[in-house]
């Protein structure tokens, strides 16, 4: 019987230790750019590869371009309804939701 030693586990466990697996981090996109998901897996379909802060924030406000990330400007995504004189959709006074035709009293709204 052989006496276990610390030199002897110390070979032992050296020698069966697993190493880790690799941590990679990656952004998902369709063909267009658009962001599908932030993953640490690996799934079929087109990927880049990112850093940890960018895949902790995971902002869907951004475009693979050439396999560059590209972070879009958050005013140009941002629309509101307002009131217009001369264009847009005719509404009831009162509520915005009611379309209403364009003989009667109305307000036209349109995105700006």
């Amino acid at each position: 019987m052989n006496k276990l030693t610390a030199e002897n586990f110390w070979q032992i466990w050296s020698e069966s230790a697993v190493s880790a697996p690799a941590v990679f981090y990656r952004l998902y996109h369709n063909n267009d750019g658009s962001p599908v998901c932030y993953t640490m897996e690996d799934l079929p379909g087109n990927y880049i590869e990112v850093d940890m802060n960018t895949y902790l924030v995971g902002s869907y406000n951004v475009r693979v371009v050439d396999q560059k990330l590209v972070h879009l400007p958050t005013e140009a995504l941002v629309k509101k309804l307002q009131p217009n004189s001369l264009t847009g959709t005719a509404c009831d006074p009162q509520d915005v939701c009611v379309v209403v035709d364009e003989n009667v009293s109305h307000v036209k709204w349109s995105l700006q």
